[in-house]
């Protein structure tokens, strides 16, 4: 099982972006179910739609936006039953340096089991916990 991050998303959705070939080769291998079903956090849709809707506009972010919602090969995860435990996550960790919802997707990979993640956050590279996931 796979977690995706909002920098993927970007990446793949923003044809202008650094990430953008590597994310559309990391999108192919999704669809044929390399890592079996992908796991898209609310807090995860909220930060891809925003961040859009900042870099693009509106239009872009509402494709996106109903693209992901419709998506049936994925599942959707709401946090509100994460909360506290993110709370945790991120309130325990050292260095400081991770988001409330890089904390969250860490904490939903730990529920799920997930063990791989889709990401170009350097600040979540490295973790022993997730295999972050490269074409």
């Amino acid at each position: 099982m796979i977690v995706l991050d909002s920098s993927f998303l970007i990446a793949y959705h923003n044809t202008s972006d650094v990430h953008h070939p590597e994310a559309a080769r990391i999108m192919a291998q999704l669809a044929g179910g390399r890592w079996g079903r992908p796991l898209l956090l609310e807090y995860v849709f909220l930060e891809t739609v925003t961040v859009l809707l900042l870099r693009h506009d509106r239009e872009k972010a509402v494709q996106v936006a109903r693209q992901l919602l419709a998506a049936g090969d994925a599942d959707f995860v709401p946090c509100s039953d994460l909360f506290v435990k993110t709370v945790e996550t991120f309130c325990a960790q050292e260095s400081g340096r991770l988001s409330f919802v890089d904390c969250a997707i860490i904490t939903a990979a730990r529920e799920r089991e997930a063990g791989h993640l889709a990401t170009f956050d350097r600040d979540l590279e490295g973790r022993e916990d997730l295999d972050v996931v490269h074409a």
